[in-house]
């Protein structure tokens, strides 16, 4: 492809008129651009030389000069397309890219558009911290929220008696184009912020923002069995834009932990204290749940962090789909100090199990000998 003529690169006949080489390249940049084709050398190569064919091609007087002399002759001109700032078809470029990756043409109509654009997304987010116990049956709160409103003095413009002028350094387009190389890039005109349009004077209600705040204050139904992250849409009460449409606004939810229930989706774990006699012996106790009470029978011999599963006795599903598990996980406590009394009792209780209460001893009673043998 190197070795092809520009018109040959761009598929077109040396007689091409602007409107046809300007097409071909739309269509042969679209093909080979880099976003398209990544880690793709190859491509790559082609795009630049598709970029290079239309920058001097779509200049005239470039033009003229390759016409009669070839690439050579635009040596003297920052030659092979390879223009700086001063090239007159920069700006037609840009229009370009923006046409090919914006998802449709940038024409005149979609700069009055964005003119018409609001200066803030309509829908707005708050969030709301609840109690452990509001999150799992649900409950009625409040939410106090500040929306944006569309200036009426300025129209939601921002400029006094809604008179804008159109930006300088975007000439209107909202967007202003970086050359890196050979590629070209667009970006967000940061004078503007992308209106193509900047107001003659500031509107004096607004301080120039386009928007007045106003407070509000809306009774929500929180549901049950919401969690820290669910959103909450609550329909037509976000901020309102210049036609009058108003957005949603969207509760985001923080819960609030609990002392002893420890939430894990729609489950709920709770550590219960068993002293070590009641795990030897498998007492029933009772403990709390989400509703009231309920009896854990302990196994004969029951160990350190032990589950004990309870079904649906857990968190209503916020879908509705169904209930989780309460789950009792055993913490076993011993005591810290014995008395001579307790000693002896327990001294009593061992020697009563005989030799089952010395495992250790039959387990390495081999291994005593084993190791016996090393030495001797």
């Amino acid at each position: 492809m190197e070795n092809l003529s520009y018109y040959e690169i761009l598929e077109v006949s040396q007689s091409a008129d602007k409107t046809t080489i300007k097409k071909a390249y739309r269509k042969m940049a679209k093909k080979y651009h880099p976003d398209r084709n990544p880690d793709d050398k190859e491509a790559e190569q082609k795009f630049k030389l598709c970029n290079e064919a239309y920058q001097a091609l779509s200049d005239d007087q470039q033009r003229a000069m390759y016409d009669r002399y070839g690439k050579e002759g635009l040596q003297g001109m920052n030659g092979g397309g390879r223009s700086s700032g001063g090239f007159s078809g920069f700006d037609d470029l840009g229009s370009i890219f923006e046409e090919m990756f914006s998802g449709g043409g940038m024409g005149g109509g979609s700069r009055r558009s964005r003119r018409d654009t609001d200066k803030y997304p309509l829908d707005l987010g708050v969030e709301l911290s609840t109690s452990f116990h509001e999150a799992i049956f649900g409950c009625d709160k409040e939410v106090k929220f500040k929306y944006k409103s569309a200036c009426k003095s300025c129209k939601g413009t921002g400029a006094k008696g809604a008179k804008q002028t159109s930006c300088q350094q975007c000439a209107g387009k909202g967007q202003v184009y970086v050359r890196q190389g050979f590629m070209t890039f667009s970006q967000t005109c940061p004078a503007c912020h992308g209106e193509g349009t900047m107001p003659a004077e500031k509107c004096p209600d607004c301080k120039g923002q386009g928007f007045d705040e106003i407070s509000e204050t809306v009774t929500i139904k929180v549901p049950a069995g919401i969690d820290s992250e669910n959103r909450l849409r609550v329909s037509g009460k976000g901020n309102i834009g210049k036609s009058g449409t108003r957005g949603d606004l969207y509760v985001t939810f923080h819960v609030q932990p609990d002392k002893h229930f420890v939430r894990n989706g729609d489950d709920i774990y709770l550590e219960v204290p068993v002293f070590f006699t009641q795990a030897v012996t498998g007492e029933t106790i009772k403990i709390p749940s989400l509703t009231g009470e309920l009896e854990l029978k302990l196994d004969i011999g029951t160990t350190d962090k032990q589950q004990f599963r309870f079904r649906n006795e857990g968190i209503e599903n916020v879908h509705g789909h169904g209930k989780g598990n309460l789950i009792a996980q055993v913490n076993i406590i011993y005591p810290k100090k014995l008395n001579d009394k307790q000693r002896e009792m327990l001294s009593k209780l061992q020697e009563s199990f005989g030799i089952e209460s010395k495992p250790h001893e039959s387990t390495f009673e081999s291994t005593f000998e084993k190791v016996k043998g090393w030495f001797s």
